[in-house]
């Protein structure tokens, strides 16, 4: 009998926002799979949970998939987790889950626990119709960034749909500023939603034009990762 996968999604900041199915299942696996073993220890210490854990992340290799799927194929009933959040969203997740459901014959169950989410916490503050939005991940660094703002200011001016991304605190003045100096020719009206810190202690929300808001982050102290909404004010 094979095991199955739970994809669980842990905290993005509070360690109390977590369901309580997602403890019941961390607590009952024999394995949590996770981005940064540090990280996830605290927050099953949070909750007395001595399940065992192994490190799969970005920069694991096709030999590690494949002890994973061994280990399912043996019976083990496994969990993945994130750093924070719903794993397989701006994350390596994606790339089990392609390669479990590519195995031919196999029966493993992936089963999502869903919870805690940036994006769509964000989005649920924002006030904004959100029926229809983009989301873009994280920006590219180099060779791909001018594709990224390309395809932005596609859904803004074509489509009209809300733009999320996410951005490190190292690069989020330079890429609100990189959209500015593109959307500026076209004297549009375009606004953003912007989140620091999102469910914990110095949370900060952000909100205004595009260059309002740089000068708010560039007068507060930038720390922690930030979610970003674009859009075109009606």
């Amino acid at each position: 009998m094979v095991g199955d996968l739970f994809i669980v999604a842990t905290p993005i900041g509070n360690l109390e926002d977590i369901s309580l199915r997602a403890l019941q299942v961390l607590k009952e696996v024999d394995l949590i799979l996770c981005e940064d073993t540090r990280k996830t220890k605290k927050l099953l210490a949070h909750y007395n949970i001595k399940t065992p854990v192994l490190s799969y992340h970005q920069h694991s290799k096709i030999e590690k998939m494949k002890r994973i799927f061994k280990m399912l194929q043996r019976g083990k009933n496994l969990a993945l987790v994130s750093d924070s959040g719903t794993p397989g969203i701006s994350d390596p997740g994606n790339k089990l889950i392609d390669f479990l459901h590519q195995k031919t014959n196999t029966q493993v169950k992936i089963i999502p626990i869903p919870g805690p989410s940036s994006l769509l916490a964000l989005a649920s503050i924002s006030g904004l119709p959100m029926d229809k939005f983009v989301f873009l991940g994280f920006p590219p660094h180099k060779n791909k960034r001018n594709r990224f703002f390309e395809e932005l200011l596609c859904q803004l001016k074509n489509f009209k749909h809300p733009v999320i991304f996410y951005e490190s605190p190292y690069r989020i003045i330079k890429t609100l500023e990189d959209i500015y100096e593109r959307i500026q020719p076209f004297d549009l009206n375009y606004q953003a939603v912007v989140g620091r810190e999102i469910t914990k202690k110095f949370e900060a929300i952000y909100r205004g034009t595009i260059k309002e808001v740089i000068e708010k982050i560039k007068h507060d102290k930038i720390k922690g990762e930030f979610t970003a909404i674009i859009y075109q004010n009606k």
